[in-house]
C-alpha cells in the first residue's frame, strides 16, 4: 500500500485550524495529519518530494516552506476535494525515492486523481514518466524551463540530463515533448538540432511571453507537465541554484500553471528545484504556491472537450492545402471554442499513438493554413505518426 511511502505534513506548517481563516486552503482541504486521508475521492492528491541529490544538493526546508504559503491562501471555487498525503521523503538512495515515487503516481493515476508534486530536483520528472508504463498509452511531457535538461550523452541521472533518460527508456512511451521558455545561451546548438530531429516542439522565452496564449494549446496536449523553477526570472524567484536575470515574471508562469491545470488530458503536475534555504522572506514560496493555486483553479476550469468529448457535435472546418495535397480538418469544440488539428494516422500506427491523432491548436493556427501555409505543430505531429 502506498501509505507505507508518506510521513505526515509537518506539526510546525499543520498548526491548528484556529491558526488560519475558516475559509483557508489549511482549512478546506484533507491533510495527512498522522492519519493518511482519503484520497481516492479526491481530484488532486499533493506530494511534498523534498530529494535534491539529482542537482547534488541537500535542502529540506523547501516543501513546507512552500506548503505554509499554499495553506494561507483562500480556496477558490474549485469544486473537487484536494489531499495532501505529506512527503516522500529521501530514501537510502535515489533509487529508492523514485522507487516511492513511481508507485504513488502510479497508484493516483489509476484512481483518477491527479498527483501534483512539489520536489525536489527535476530528475523526479523520470519516476513520474514511468509510472505511465503500467497505463500502456503513449505521453506528451511538456517543461516550462530555461533549458532542456538533456546533459551529456552517457551521463548520470541527474536535473540537468533527466529528459536524455526518459528519451532513452526503454519502455518507448514517450510521443513528444514540448519546452516552454528556453534561453538559446544555455542551449548547446547540438541540443537544438537533437529536438529537431526528434520532431519535439521548443518555443523560446521571447515567443511565449510575446503571446503567452499560444502556450495554451502546448500545455492542452500534455499528460506530464513539469514547472522548474529556474524558468523563473531570479528577480522573481531568489530561492534557486541557477537564477538568470532573464525568465518568466511570476504572473506570466501562475498563467502558465492556469493553462496546464484547463488541460482535459494533463494528469500529473509537477513544481521543482526550489531551495529554501536561499530564499527572501518566503518570496519564492509564495510564488510556488499561488502557482499551485492557479492550477487548480485551471483544474475547476476544464471543459471536457477533446478527448473526452465528442467531436461529432464540434464545428469542423477543412482547407484544402495546395504544398501537399492534402485537405487540413480543423475542429473547434461547441463547449470551449478551443480548436484541435487532425493529423492522418498509418493504419498499422500502433493503438496507444490513436489519442494524438487530434491535437490542439489555436485559431491563428487555423488562419495560417486559409493562408495556404502548412501549421508547424501538424508537421511535427504528422512526422511522429508517419
Amino acid at each position: 500500500m502506498i501509505a507505507d511511502f508518506f510521513t505526515p505534513v509537518h506539526p510546525d506548517v499543520l498548526g491548528s485550524t484556529k491558526d488560519y481563516h475558516p475559509a483557508s486552503v489549511r482549512n478546506t482541504i484533507q491533510i495527512n495529519d498522522g492519519t493518511l486521508p482519503n484520497f481516492e475521492e479526491s481530484k488532486v492528491a499533493i506530494i511534498g518530494v523534498p530529494d535534491f541529490r539529482g542537482g547534488q544538493m541537500e535542502d529540506m526546508e523547501g516543501v513546507d516552506a512552500i506548503r505554509s504559503e499554499f495553506y494561507r491562501l483562500f480556496a477558490g471555487r474549485w469544486g473537487f476535494e484536494i489531499s495532501d498525503l505529506g512527503d516522500i521523503l529521501p530514501g537510502e538512495s535515489m533509487a529508492d525515492t523514485q522507487y516511492a515515487l513511481r508507485s504513488a503516481v502510479e497508484y493516483l493515476l489509476k484512481q483518477n486523481v491527479i498527483p501534483v508534486i512539489l520536489g525536489g530536483s527535476q530528475d523526479l520528472t523520470l519516476p513520474m514518466f514511468q509510472a505511465y508504463g503500467a497505463m500502456e498509452q503513449s505521453v506528451n511531457i511538456a517543461s516550462v524551463d530555461s533549458s532542456f535538461d538533456l546533459g551529456i550523452p552517457g551521463q548520470p541521472l541527474s536535473n540537468g540530463s533527466y529528459l536524455s533518460h526518459i528519451v532513452m527508456d526503454k519502455s518507448g512511451n514517450l510521443f513528444n515533448f514540448s519546452n516552454l521558455g528556453y534561453q538559446t545561451y544555455y542551449i548547446n546548438k547540438d541540443e537544438i538540432d537533437l529536438m529537431e530531429n526528434m520532431f519535439f516542439e521548443t518555443h523560446r522565452l521571447g515567443t511565449v511571453q510575446a503571446d503567452i496564449r499560444e502556450a495554451e494549446p502546448i500545455l492542452r496536449d500534455a499528460d506530464l507537465i513539469t514547472f522548474d523553477i529556474n524558468a523563473v526570472r531570479m528577480s522573481e524567484a531568489p530561492a534557486n541554484k541557477y537564477g538568470s536575470p532573464n525568465g518568466f515574471y511570476g504572473e506570466e508562469f501562475c498563467a502558465l500553471a492556469r493553462y496546464a491545470g484547463m488541460s482535459d488530458k494533463c494528469s500529473s503536475f509537477g513544481i521543482f528545484e526550489y531551495l529554501g534555504g536561499e530564499d527572501q522572506n518566503n518570496h519564492t514560496a509564495r510564488l510556488i504556491a499561488q502557482t499551485i493555486w492557479y492550477f487548480m483553479e485551471g483544474v475547476s476550469l476544464r471543459y471536457n472537450d477533446f478527448p473526452f468529448g465528442n467531436r461529432k457535435t464540434y464545428a469542423h472546418y477543412i482547407v484544402p492545402m495546395e504544398e501537399i495535397d492534402m485537405d487540413l480538418s480543423f475542429y473547434k469544440s461547441d463547449k470551449s471554442g478551443r480548436w484541435w488539428i487532425e493529423v492522418p494516422v498509418e493504419p498499422n500506427l500502433e493503438l496507444s499513438h490513436n489519442r494524438h491523432m487530434l491535437i490542439p491548436c489555436s485559431y491563428k493556427d487555423y488562419q495560417q493554413a486559409t493562408e495556404q501555409e502548412v501549421p508547424d505543430r501538424w508537421w511535427r505531429a504528422f512526422k511522429r505518426l508517419s
